[in-house]
């Protein structure tokens, strides 16, 4: 195994890509097909789930036990729930997110035949006319409603412009990228995954690794709603590497920099062999690394357990600062999983008994104690 060179310039473009192309759960067809795009430049084949997840094939020496790397390629969004008399919409989320993080965002309002700009607004929205009742008034998305950048005053209005009741909105990613490295954006979550999980294929690809065994990168499409990686995996895939983001905050061991390795989310602990194979790789090839667990949260193997396949699932994430509103990580994390997850492909598998779904004692391994 060899740490490839990762192409820096190349991450950033392709997460630019990404994070310009509107992708809320439910409204993913665009990010399914620039994905697909790029695949096919790089010359890597894919398939396609029925809704639009893509299983990516790396060939190997070997085709069992194969391994998955996935990352997720929907975000959060808000679609309308209602028309209002005075020509505006009320929203819900897609996805888990506070009301607060919507106000004053710039978005896309999709509907059946065209697309429409405007704003997410406070319900009293104008400090010249409600002056301290703004800052006494309630937030969440019960207390906020989407203007349309088109002259329309009332119900009828919003009819004639071809609005309805479940219309996707897909809210503006605004990226910056300092000259310090910090990239501030929406969606980060987890567009930052899948420009790595590239830029880990590309690397390998220029580089001309030989992989000891099949590996199947995984774009899925529904992660923020929770079914993720349910339906994308092979039935011989022995072990599945997550890549998401961390949570940078108070009482959190995560970083901007460097690989955060979760050993556990809410849906419990990640597998501890193919967790600690990831620690091993960080310290073998000195990655800068640290733990965490993770109180409120679930991600892809969450999703790919509870849907019945047996499989090793470990997370590795990048460590974001205001997860879920307006997020921002540093350019070193994700060039440091790049690096890991690429001499994670290399590998040898966790366990050559892992080939088979159910077999004898032989062979199974033992923790320490």
């Amino acid at each position: 195994m060899k740490l490839p060179r990762i192409d820096s310039d190349y991450l950033v473009d392709i997460l630019l890509r990404l994070l310009f192309t509107p992708s809320p759960s439910g409204y993913t067809d665009r990010v399914v097909h620039l994905v697909s795009e790029e695949l096919e430049r790089l010359g890597v084949p894919f398939e396609l789930t029925r809704r639009g997840a893509i299983r990516a094939t790396l060939k190997g020496r070997v085709s069992e036990p194969d391994r998955a790397v996935v990352a997720h390629i929907d975000t959060l969004g808000a679609m309308v729930k209602s028309l209002k008399d005075n020509g505006r919409l009320v929203l819900v989320p897609v996805g888990h997110w506070n009301g607060r993080f919507a106000e004053g965002a710039r978005a896309t309002l999709f509907t059946d035949h065209g697309q429409w700009r405007g704003t997410i607004l406070p319900l009293k929205a104008s400090g010249h006319t409600f002056a301290p009742e703004i800052d006494n008034q309630p937030g969440g998305w019960d207390h906020v409603e989407f203007r349309i950048d088109a002259k329309v005053r009332n119900l009828e209005g919003l009819l004639r412009l071809g609005v309805h009741v479940g219309d996707f909105l897909a809210i503006d990613p605004t990226p910056e990228i300092t000259d310090t490295g910090f990239i501030n954006s929406r969606h980060l979550d987890d567009k930052a995954g899948a420009a790595v999980l590239l830029a880990s294929i590309e690397a390998l690809i220029r580089e001309g690794f030989d992989l000891p065994v099949d590996c199947h990168p995984l774009f899925t499409i529904s992660e923020e709603v929770g079914s993720g990686a349910s339906a994308a995996l092979h039935q011989d895939v022995a072990e599945m590497l997550t890549i998401d983001n961390g949570t940078s905050a108070p009482g959190q061991n995560s970083s901007e920099f460097g690989v955060t390795i979760a050993m556990a989310d809410q849906s419990g602990p990640f597998d501890y062999h193919l967790t600690h194979r990831i620690i091993q790789l960080c310290q073998e090839f000195s990655i800068q690394h640290q733990r965490d667990v993770f109180k409120y949260y679930r991600s892809d193997s969450a999703a790919a357990l509870e849907a019945g396949n047996d499989v090793r699932t470990a997370l590795v994430t990048f460590g974001v600062d205001a997860s879920h509103g307006y997020e921002r990580i540093h350019l070193d994390a994700l060039e440091s999983l790049a690096r890991l997850v690429s001499v994670y492909m290399q590998g040898p598998p966790l366990y050559s008994r892992d080939r088979f779904g159910i077999g004898p004692r032989a062979g199974f391994p033992i923790q320490p104690g």
